[in-house]
């Protein structure tokens, strides 16, 4: 018996990208890009009035899901790894470039911590085209009526979301369909 294959795509369950949003093996995922709202310009009455919107909104469609993720990624375990490496250093000029590096990588950090990406996904198990279309242009429109602004999200913003999630994008930058494929030139030949 031939050993199967195991790749991260097998891992997290992803088959391929549809004209809605992600196939994975067990169900269909919608995505929806939420434009954030600054609530720390509101009211203390606007803010509840945002979080009621959000509670009728998740009440009457149950099965949409909320994910919050930097939109950018993360620098977290580089700083554990130069404070790990200022404590063992021993030359001065050396420490003294950890501390500046160290500074730098908090002073980005502190400057991208407000930049968040939020969104709606819904997922759809055994739904025909025609349905899952209909579903999501009725929770488009729920999410209207409840005062979000959102827009369902395109292969390359999805794409970008999963690349920033799994670390394999620093600030988001397209990722080609087929791996490698900016290598080759891919035109058709010429018989001559």
């Amino acid at each position: 018996m031939a050993k199967k294959k195991n790749s991260v795509q097998s891992l997290i369950g992803f088959e391929r990208f549809t004209c809605f949003g992600v196939k994975t093996d067990k169900a269909e995922i919608a995505f929806f890009s939420v434009e954030p709202t600054n609530i720390s310009v509101l009211s203390g009455t606007n803010i509840d009035t945002k979080i009621r919107y959000l509670m009728t909104l998740l009440s009457t469609v149950p099965d949409l899901e909320i994910i919050a993720l930097d939109s950018c990624e993360c620098f977290d375990s580089n700083k554990v790894y130069v404070k790990k490496r200022l404590q063992t250093e021993q030359n001065e000029a050396v420490r003294k470039l950890l501390q500046a590096d160290y500074d730098f990588l908090d002073e980005i950090q502190v400057e991208m911590s407000s930049a968040r990406q939020f969104m709606f996904a819904v997922r759809f198990r055994c739904e025909k085209d025609e349905q899952i279309f209909n579903a999501i242009n009725r929770v488009d429109k729920a999410i209207t009526e409840h005062r979000f602004v959102a827009r369902r999200m395109t292969k390359p913003e999805i794409k970008r979301m999963l690349a920033l999630y799994f670390g394999t994008s620093i600030s988001g930058e397209e990722i080609s369909d087929i791996e490698g494929s900016e290598n080759f030139e891919l035109g058709v030949s010429e018989n001559v």
